[in-house]
């Protein structure tokens, strides 16, 4: 045989005993267990800003908690919270698990909705405020489709006002809908979310040369955020004028990035062209609802609305919008 031969035959053999050798020191790794229930509770106490709140939230005791933070160290093999003041900070490893221990709750809850949810089969009618209709709709219904695909979802965008009278007719049984005042039965509140002054990011504002009076960019009346801007300015004792009046939350983006004027708003579906302004008077904050037709509803409806609640709660927490997210009494059971 020739040595060129003879290495070519060697070769293959060296390379399959490495990947053969490599593939048994991974078998002889110890392999990790986390507990899901302590996952939650670390993310939970992330999300509340404080474990012993979490603890509540969870429905377990804070010692228990904890424990159960200690488990995921001991596991890990690294602190993932350090003190700071008299509070709690994620360490640089807390920082990078908290990213998998999301993911690793969000595929288990997935998992949990779909397999209990294989045989409904109906149909869910469903109003959402233009606020959220970009960022809820591709994951809300795109969840509650994998999970549940023999319901059909009917999606109605609109302003409060329209969910409201959309709600009273029956038209729909469910509405996620800034709180007015409406009366509307059957409605459990999500939270509290702080409005903002929202203006033009890359070019100046147009205002009043005579009147110095502040443009407004707004819905047509009633509406609870034109009335918030208008009761601030007032009490400032700033002059205003409404500069643009729209139909539709697109028109107002578009008029204030045009630099038309000013328009208020929650942080929830900000363009990239806009920016929130510090320089104007306080708002207060405003309640999200999520309204249900009835009291007892079907059980395609109760899941949907699981998930609307638990992704309101994470565009809060993308957002830093939210104020107070309230408990919510809804359950995926």
């Amino acid at each position: 045989m020739t040595r060129a031969a003879y290495f070519c035959t060697i070769v293959p053999s060296i390379e399959n005993i490495w990947i053969n050798d490599s593939e048994n020191m991974n078998d002889r790794l110890p392999r990790i267990h986390f507990d899901l229930d302590a996952l939650r509770s670390f993310v939970t106490g992330v999300d509340l800003g404080g474990f012993a709140r979490a603890a509540d939230r969870v429905g377990r005791s804070a010692s228990a908690v904890s424990a159960q933070l200690k488990k995921l160290e001991d596991q890990i093999g690294a602190p993932i919270l350090r003190k700071a003041g008299r509070g709690l900070e994620l360490t640089p490893t807390g920082e990078r698990f908290l990213g998998y221990a999301r993911r690793l709750l969000a595929l288990n809850d997935e998992a949990a909705i779909a397999v209990r949810g294989m045989s409904l089969s109906g149909s869910v009618r469903i109003g959402l405020s233009e606020d959220f209709g970009e960022h809820l709709l591709s994951r809300m219904l795109g969840d509650f489709a994998r999970a549940h695909p023999q319901v059909a979802v009917e999606v109605q965008l609109a302003r409060n006002m329209e969910l409201v009278r959309l709600m009273n007719d029956g038209r729909l049984d469910l509405a996620l809908a800034w709180e007015t005042g409406s009366g509307l039965p059957h409605g459990e509140s999500l939270g509290q979310f702080p409005l903002c002054w929202i203006g033009p990011s890359d070019h100046p504002l147009n205002t009043d040369a005579r009147t110095q009076a502040l443009p407004l960019v707004v819905f047509e009346a009633p509406c609870v955020m034109r009335s918030a801007a208008t009761a601030a300015l007032d009490a400032a004792g700033l002059s205003w004028r409404v500069a643009v009046t729209s139909m539709s939350l697109v028109g107002v983006w578009t008029a204030v990035g045009a630099g038309l004027g000013v328009t208020v708003r929650s942080r929830f579906g900000l363009p990239h062209n806009l920016a929130v302004r510090d320089d104007l008077p306080a708002l207060p904050p405003v309640v999200l609802k999520l309204y249900r037709a009835s009291e007892r509803q079907s059980d395609a409806v109760n899941q949907l609305a699981y998930i609307v609640v638990d992704a309101i709660a994470d565009l809060g927490r993308d957002k830093q919008g939210c104020a107070t997210l309230q408990k919510s009494n809804i359950s995926p059971h």
